[in-house]
């Protein structure tokens, strides 16, 4: 598929013995997209999971899997990430900080040999809010939520990390997520789906596939630095229910004013920022979207049932 070619190439090029050794700290449902994607690399790929009902489905996508939510298989994962070439981590930190470094900081530093790669999976939310104008990867952070401030805490432990040890470090600040089985096809169809007015309000979202696509480039050529993985047009969210609902052949819900909205505090924080985020710096490196609009994507999910 195109969002592994890279001028023509694939990210990494086994004919000159290379081999990705792949370990993902939180097999989720972006963790999911991006070990498939490596493993039609014939790469090897291991990766956690806090719930052992999840293991024997890790193992079927044949991910090695491993039990962590903080503690768990330690010793087992300390053993494994000796041969590991390349680490990805999208597990969220807390008021903690981030698991992962806390439980396995010295080994990282200190007893993976093979390591030539790390990926970090943040969030845009580290901009907090610019009053609608563009972010880019040099922009202000200043995040308001707490889940965003312990991300931005994240990427600089993170940061300091890989450059005590002189490796490349790859974050990935990611906007809405959405895919198969996360989207507003499926929202529309449980009947959870709103559309919430709130004058000159923007998100970015991005494709579980083009998370996986954009985390390979990076991972190929074992590229370090700050990069945006969102979609191309920043839309107000009405817009893309009343679009899935129109494929559907349904009546979108009815418009509620942001201010008679009932929404969780999360959501309502979500509001309480607006930017509108460029993915410019990752083009600039040959990365091609699968998915540069809702539009685009919701066709594709709709005309091929994609969506469930």
């Amino acid at each position: 598929m195109r969002w592994f070619a890279v001028n023509g190439s694939l990210p990494w090029d086994q004919s000159k013995g290379t081999e990705l050794d792949l370990f993902i700290f939180g097999v989720g449902f972006s963790g999911i997209e991006i070990a498939k994607a490596a493993s039609t690399q014939s790469a090897k790929v291991a990766g956690t999971t806090r719930k052992k009902d999840k293991v024997e489905r890790l193992g079927s996508i044949g991910v090695e899997p491993f039990l962590f939510d903080g503690t768990g298989d330690l010793d087992l994962i300390q053993k494994r990430l000796k041969t590991v070439t390349h680490l990805i981590i999208s597990i969220a930190p807390d008021a903690d900080g981030d698991p992962v470094l806390n439980a396995l900081n010295d080994v990282i530093a200190g007893d993976m040999p093979a390591l030539g790669w790390i990926g970090y999976l943040s969030t845009v939310g580290v901009y907090g809010d610019h009053h609608g104008a563009w972010v880019n990867e040099e922009s202000v952070c200043k995040p308001v939520s707490a889940r965003s401030i312990e991300r931005l805490k994240a990427e600089d432990a993170w940061q300091g990390l890989a450059t005590d040890i002189r490796k490349p470090l790859a974050i990935m600040r990611l906007s809405g997520i959405y895919g198969p089985g996360r989207n507003t096809f499926v929202n529309l169809a449980d009947g959870s789906a709103k559309r919430i007015i709130k004058a000159r309000q923007y998100f970015n979202r991005i494709h579980v596939a083009d998370i996986a696509g954009a985390a390979m480039l990076l991972a190929g050529d074992n590229i370090g630095g700050l990069f945006n993985v969102t979609d191309d047009e920043p839309a107000p969210p009405q817009d893309v229910v009343t679009y899935a609902a129109k494929l559907m052949g349904v009546n979108p819900p009815p418009e509620i004013a942001y201010d008679d909205a009932v929404m969780s505090e999360m959501a309502r924080s979500f509001y309480g920022e607006v930017k509108r985020v460029s993915n410019a710096k990752i083009k600039d490196l040959g990365y091609e979207f699968l998915f540069p609009n809702y539009r685009i994507a919701q066709n594709e999910m709709w005309q091929n049932q994609h969506w469930k």
